[in-house]
């Protein structure tokens, strides 16, 4: 009974961690323990006895439940690799707002350049223009 309280436990769609992954291992280890071999799984089945019959179809439900949300863990598990649309976007934001800083940056320092530029070709206007005058 405690087993199946613990393997119900799992049935929240809670983000999934190691104790869900935990509880999911024990819960197929307890469906699998009672399971027998083959040959005597086929002599219950040919039993008179009804409740042996019960008690394989209990455990094998009990076995496919467990494997169940093994299989949804490890399929959470693969969508957690995956980054989400709103994680995709931000990143490529950041990258863009690195790009855009490093242009800015650039478009600064070319901007500097020039004004440097241009104040040399005024000292040199101002420069040939007292020459012309003095000629």
């Amino acid at each position: 009974m405690a087993e199946r309280q613990s393997s119900d436990q799992h049935d929240t769609p809670s983000p999934p961690g190691k104790d869900d992954m935990i509880g999911c291992v024990m819960a197929l280890e307890a469906a699998l323990l009672p399971c027998l071999p083959a040959r005597e799984l086929q002599a219950i089945d040919r039993s008179p006895h009804p409740s042996h019959q019960i008690d394989v179809e209990r455990h094998a439900r009990d076995f496919m439940e467990a494997a169940k949300k093994l299989q949804l863990y490890f399929i959470s598990l693969q969508r957690e690799d995956q980054p989400t649309k709103q994680e995709l976007l931000q990143k490529d934001i950041a990258m863009m707002e690195e790009e855009l800083k490093t242009k800015t940056n650039l478009i600064k320092k070319q901007e500097r350049l020039i004004q440097g530029w241009r104040q040399e070709l005024k000292d040199q206007l101002e420069k040939h223009n007292t020459e012309l005058e003095r000629v």
